[in-house]
């Protein structure tokens, strides 16, 4: 699946900075960033914007955009939000799910499913982004899917980054097929609870890549900004 270019600018940026490339504190320009990804100054600025709604850089008027790599303890209890947002959709979901959108549930796990098999994590989380935002829908309940989805965004460079951990695409996609199982019999309770362990996993997970993360950007000196 092709991928716009402000689309394709944020996820190598975001990359670029949960590898290292750039400092905490440092300014990413914008003209700088259009020569190195050959492209206007418009889809950088859309591509930064997107980064700015995950807490990965801040926008300061008048001065410019600055990387911010985030609070250990804040991701964590973001992640802890997220799963019991995650679970409360389930829950409704299996309660209140139509026919179409167990079809549109099962295209996305099937579409998980074949990049799973590929070993492509990029397009993985792709699809299951898709796969989770059927969910949100599902529910029924417009606010809660609202919520759920802002901060689906703003913790999506740390869901991306723990799928890299060693056997994380198969583990996820049985875990998939656990709450999908569970949607289609109705099982509410059972549908969140799996939501929750599935969310809970990523977080645990994501303690080992963070503990390396901040190993390595210790080492590198914050900007002036």
């Amino acid at each position: 699946m092709a991928l716009r270019n402000a689309d394709r600018i944020r996820e190598e940026l975001e990359q670029a900075i949960m590898a290292g490339e750039f400092g905490d504190g440092e300014r990413l320009d914008e003209m700088t960033l259009s020569t190195r990804f050959s492209v206007s100054r418009t889809p950088v600025r859309e591509a930064l914007h997107a980064l700015a709604a995950s807490g990965l850089v801040e926008t300061i008027p008048r001065r410019g955009v600055f990387v911010r790599y985030p609070s250990f303890i804040k991701l964590i209890e973001m992640f802890d939000v997220m799963a019991e947002l995650e679970a409360m959709c389930g829950r409704l979901a299996a309660r209140r799910i139509t026919d179409e959108e167990l079809d549109r549930l099962e295209a996305a796990a099937i579409a998980c499913q074949k990049a799973e098999e590929k070993g492509d994590t990029d397009e993985y989380y792709r699809e299951n982004e898709r796969f989770h935002h059927v969910l949100y829908h599902a529910s029924g309940n417009s606010f809660l899917a609202q919520e759920a989805s802002k901060l689906h965004k703003r913790l999506k460079p740390f869901r991306r980054l723990q799928l890299r951990v060693r056997g994380r695409l198969g583990q996820s996609m049985q875990e998939h097929r656990e709450v999908q199982d569970a949607i289609q019999r109705g099982d509410a309770e059972r549908a969140a609870r799996t939501l929750r362990s599935h969310i809970a996993i990523q977080g645990e997970n994501l303690n080992d890549l963070m503990a390396n993360f901040a190993k390595y950007h210790s080492r590198v000196p914050r900007q002036k900004t």
